[in-house]
């Protein structure tokens, strides 16, 4: 086959002519690797933004098609990319033999061996030793599939075709069809529940066969009926048996509405009126060339051609034509509505993935797609009273973190979509970032956003995510939604709410710890965490406490808007550039490792920090790295979940040459093209991209020139009318590196710094410790200077009765990193009464400089004793009180003890219990702050409390099982013993049957707080007693290394 054409006179490389020729829609369909698992694509054919995806689904998975699965459970008619449990609604499987007492269940082997899967079609043969031969083609509503069963024998009837109207992947709430005559069958499906969201959709389908079937009947997950006409139930489900002795091929369209059944049938009437597949399978094929051919390569290798086409297939496969042929389509009212003729209603949005990447990509190439996509989401607004986040059919889900769709319609509009209600955008695009719905129940665009107004980042405490707290990451999500807000404000001419936006964009700095140069959680009192800012997650987590599916590394660099800034902050180039290259000496390292993650849609845009820090020779390196080591054409060939597009187009810009820099706007970076020649046709200005460079391949990625329209071009980025308006790159590339070139101070891409803080500032430790009457704590106060120009910034500190501080409070701050400290000492008087004691701090600068405050803590406790070294010990927060559950996390998935619980239960915060002949007293610090530590070898220092004490007891509990350890006793004449420090589980001791390893119960709670509510029983429990030797002194208690055991006290008698 042909598929390379000439273009623009002789000599020149020849571009594809047939791209859907290269499609290997199996591509993507296995496993990306141990940190995600799923890819998650599927084979089936759909149209381009189509409502329908008719594929198989296959036991084990949770989105539809695995490809290292080997049986199919059936052909379902809309799917995803996803990550969580979602559509696979209407399953139909076609079978040989007799129904069986389960068909509901029923699945049938395949292999690969005759499966095919192109641009519009699919056929795959399953049965077994009786092989079935099903081939699929769609419409954008509508499919149209073939099955050939094995020849009759004795002239049997044993052809069934199975409708698993009850099948969906999430399980349905209800489902309901009707079997009408003997070629019609049709119903309705409702589910949802998109990663737990309570989210409900109602799809409507129809299906008509091509010949009369000869008996059937239905289900309802309890049994079978045969002759029944109507079933209902959430398993309702249906066979239909057809006699294949006179021809082995039944054929059925099937097509689907969110109106009604009379919509799918209309819809199937508008786009199916025949039987042809081979005709429906040419034109579905003639409408991915279509939309493929907006870009054309040339040269390249095969298999970088068809994973180009491929990834860019991937690529407008969502968000998802909504509306009927009519333009009917049901609200997020509820209500039935109709469309102006022309235009489409899209749903299910996965904007926190997609919004980085893919719709700059799909408004580039499609802005009158992307202006409905636009307008879609308004009209979701207008009908719900919100603008929506993660929205599924014609539902909120609210998934993920960020308020995403927020820059996703605003790239939208910057690379070219502008036919949409822009006023109205902008109205409910305020109203989600300064208001909140009170109703219970009710859905959050923005939870938490009222104290996030208040103190310009979210209190890590107040949110949550799917697997942990997660304010620094929230923080810099809407710092990214604000600045889009500006830039949209900006187009809409409203200057005041583009100022005040372009203000809030700036938000990041709210959570960059000068102390440690990360960004980093804060708690409600604005302290941040003790400790680096990078801390390896427990075992069994999805992430760092404080971030969304990744870790303090990961998001450090997720400032796209002010990377300038942020690199100033870091302390400069040079100590932002050496932490860079230690992040990529890994590429795709998962949640939970300080290094890049490839597979996650945050770490996206890392690579072109480089060309910020005048290095862009690294940025060419390691795109080039990413697309060629973790990216290959096979179903395993991504190194994450695709997430409905956003990792395939990360691949399609890696292989231009350019990525979408900052979201909001039309700022292009530039790295290296994969292709000798590349034209992109802008539909928006009737122009095209001709990106030019000869002598492109996997080995060249170095550029060592560039020509924009024949001018030279020493920058890392286009003009932003290249976007529209299109051009001419002509890029000179090499296997080595050009250190020289776009190095200079203006080859940066542009960073928005409007709005930046003069300087930042933070105290460490966040919790200090004073001796009555006698040694000080050190408190060390770091500055940074971020847009101001001072060079000493002056500490006031306003000490509480009884204790007192004293240092130098001038801050200096270093010429080249912009950073410097002032150490404090903060003593307490011999009278103070031991307790927990809040210092405000105020940092100031210079003149029209806004002062930086906060407030640390101060334990005033005897020093060397149990009080202050546990303080000292403790990594977490396993308390919470039942109005505020979220300011703890004891087990990774945010549940905790209840304060109230506990209390009822005697065990209050700052009071002493007795328990196994001792007495220990119970952690009572200021809510949120850590109050257990988790096993990691800490040694507590404890020798000013145990003269006299002949038997110590360890006070807590396990997580995630029963947990067993060794601590190391250490006495005062230098000689050490171990014992046991091992707890049952928190929840369910011995596996539920009680107490182990000889603890003793000091509290059971009658409930635990959870992120929904209220949980079950949970306990606190004290180790077999360890008897002190005669003579001897305990000095010191060296805990294990096991993150499950967690000491909240020491019992001493």
């Amino acid at each position: 086959m042909t598929t390379l054409s000439r273009s623009r006179g002789a000599g020149e490389t020849a571009l594809v002519s047939d791209p859907a020729a290269y499609v290997d829609p199996l591509i993507g369909t296995g496993r990306g690797g141990e940190s995600v698992g799923e890819i998650n694509n599927f084979p089936g054919p759909a149209a381009p933004f189509g409502m329908m995806q008719f594929s198989p689904d296959t036991e084990g998975s949770y989105a539809g098609y695995q490809y290292h699965s080997g049986k199919i459970k059936g052909f379902s008619l809309d799917h995803a990319s996803v990550g969580c449990t979602a559509f696979g609604d209407v399953p139909l499987l076609p079978v040989a033999g007799a129904v069986g007492a389960a068909p509901w269940d029923r699945t049938e082997p395949f292999t690969h061996t005759d499966e095919r899967a192109e641009a519009g079609y699919y056929a795959v043969t399953t049965g077994g030793d009786a092989p079935v031969r099903t081939e699929l083609t769609a419409t954008t509503r509508t499919g149209l599939a073939a099955f050939t069963f094995p020849a009759a024998t004795g002239g049997s009837t044993q052809a069934q075709v199975l409708v698993k109207g009850g099948g969906s992947l999430a399980g349905a709430r209800k489902a309901d069809l009707a079997v009408t005559g003997d070629r019609q069958v049709s119903g309705s499906v409702t589910t949802g529940n998109f990663c737990g969201k309570g989210n409900e959709y109602t799809l409507h389908y129809a299906i008509t066969f091509d010949r009369p079937f000869v008996a059937h009947g239905t289900w309802d997950g309890t049994s079978v009926t045969a002759g029944a006409d109507t079933a209902n139930a959430p398993k309702a489900g249906a066979y239909l048996t057809f006699d294949t002795s006179r021809g082995r091929t039944v054929r059925a369209k099937v097509s689907m509405s969110y109106v009604s059944v009379a919509g799918a049938q209309a819809n199937m009437a508008a786009e199916m009126p025949g039987w042809s597949l081979g005709d429906v399978r040419a034109r579905t094929r003639d409408q991915w060339t279509q939309a493929l051919r907006k870009i054309r390569v040339g040269g390249g290798t095969t298999d970088e051609r068809k994973m180009f086409y491929t990834f860019l297939y991937h690529s407008l496969m969502h968000p998802n034509t909504f509306n009927d042929a009519d333009g009917r389509y049901i609200g997020f009212d509820d209500e039935i509505r109709t469309l102006p003729s022309g235009h489409t209603q899209y749903a299910n949005f996965s904007d926190w993935d997609t919004y980085r990447s893919l719709a700059p990509l799909q408004a580039m190439l499609f802005p009158r797609q992307a202006s409905d996509m636009a307008q879609s989401l308004v009209h979701d607004a207008e009908q719900g009273g919100w603008w929506p986040r993660w929205p599924v059919a014609n539902g909120y889900t609210g998934q993920m973190t960020g308020d995403s769709s927020v820059p996703l319609i605003a790239s939208l509009y910057a690379y070219g979509a502008r036919d949409f209600d822009l006023k109205s955008a902008l109205k409910y695009l305020v109203k989600g970032a300064t208001s909140v719905d009170h109703t219970p129940g009710a859905y959050q665009e923005r939870p938490g956003v009222e104290s996030y107004l208040e103190r310009g980042y979210a209190d890590n405490d107040a949110v949550r995510g799917d697997h942990s707290r997660v304010g620094a990451s929230v923080t810099l999500e809407w710092a990214i939604d604000d600045f889009a807000i500006a830039q949209l404000a900006d187009a809409a001419g409203d200057k005041a709410t583009a100022r005040t936006f372009t203000r809030r964009g700036q938000n990041w700095q709210n959570i960059l710890n000068p102390a440690t140069g990360y960004l980093s959680p804060r708690g409600a009192d604005g302290r941040f965490q003790d400790g680096p800012g990078y801390r390896p997650p427990p075992q069994g987590t999805f992430g760092q406490d404080g971030f969304d599916e990744g870790n303090a590394a990961q998001y450090n660099w997720l400032v796209p808007q002010n990377t300038a800034g942020l690199i100033e902050a870091m302390g400069g180039r040079t100590a932002a550039a050496a932490r860079l290259d230690t992040f990529f000496t890994q590429l795709n390292a998962g949640p939970n490792q300080p290094y890049m993650w490839a597979g996650n849609e945050v770490d996206f845009g890392v690579p072109w920090v480089y060309n910020h820090l005048g290095q862009p020779w690294k940025t060419q390196q390691h795109v080039r790295e990413i697309a060629t080591t973790l990216f290959s054409p096979t179903p395993d060939g991504e190194p994450g979940n695709d997430d409905l597009g956003a990792q395939s187009s990360w691949y399609v810009w890696a292989a231009l040459g350019l990525y979408p820099a900052t979201p909001g706007t039309a700022d292009l970076t530039v790295h290296s093209p994969l292709f000798p020649r590349v034209l992109l046709d802008l539909p928006g200005s009737g122009r095209d991209l001709d990106i030019r460079a000869p002598g492109a391949a996997a080995g060249t990625p170095y550029v060592h020139g560039l020509r924009l329209d024949g001018r030279t071009w020493d920058r890392t980025y286009l003009p932003r009318s290249v976007v529209r308006e299109g051009g001419r790159l002509d890029f000179t590339l090499a296997a080595r590196p050009d250190t020289s070139w776009a190095t200079g101070a203006k080859a940066a891409p542009p960073s928005y710094r409007t709005g930046e803080h003069a300087f930042l500032a933070s105290a460490t430790p966040a919790q200090a410790v004073a001796a009555p009457g006698g040694e000080g704590g050190t408190l060390t106060v770091h500055g940074q200077r971020l847009g101001g120009t001072d060079r000493t910034l002056t500490v006031t500190a306003k000490a509480p009765a009884g204790l007192t501080v004293s240092g130098d409070r001038r801050i200096r701050l270093a010429p080249g990193t912009g950073s410097g400290t002032a150490q404090l000492t903060v003593k307490a008087a011999a009278d103070t009464r031991p307790g927990y004691y809040a210092l405000p701090l105020t940092v100031t600068g210079g003149r029209g400089t806004e002062p930086v405050r906060s407030t640390a803590i101060v334990l005033v406790a005897p020093q060397g004793g149990v009080v202050a070294a546990l303080a000292g010990a403790y990594t977490g927060t396993g308390v919470a009180a039942d109005g505020n559950p979220a300011e703890g996390d004891f087990d990774g998935a945010g549940n905790s003890y209840s304060r109230e619980a506990l209390a009822a239960a005697g065990l209050i915060g700052g009071q002493q219990r007795e328990v196994s002949g001792t007495h220990f007293v119970w952690p009572g610090p200021p809510a949120g702050r850590p109050d257990n530590a988790a096993a990691d070898g800490q040694t507590l220092d404890i020798a000013a409390d145990t003269r006299g004490a002949r038997r110590l007891v360890l006070v807590g509990s396990a997580t995630n099982g029963d947990h067993q350890g060794t601590a190391t006793l250490t006495f005062t004449d230098g000689t050490t013993a171990q014992t046991d420090l091992a707890f049952g589980d928190w929840t369910k001791p011995g596996g539920g049957s009680g107490p182990v390893y000889g603890n003793t119960v000091v509290a059971r709670t009658e409930y635990r707080n959870t992120p929904h509510g209220k949980g079950e029983p949970v306990y606190v429990f004290a180790t077999r007693p360890y008897e002190i030797p005669d003579g001897k002194q305990l000095k010191s208690v060296t805990l294990p290394k096991d993150g499950n055991l967690h000491v909240f006290s020491l019992g001493l008698g």
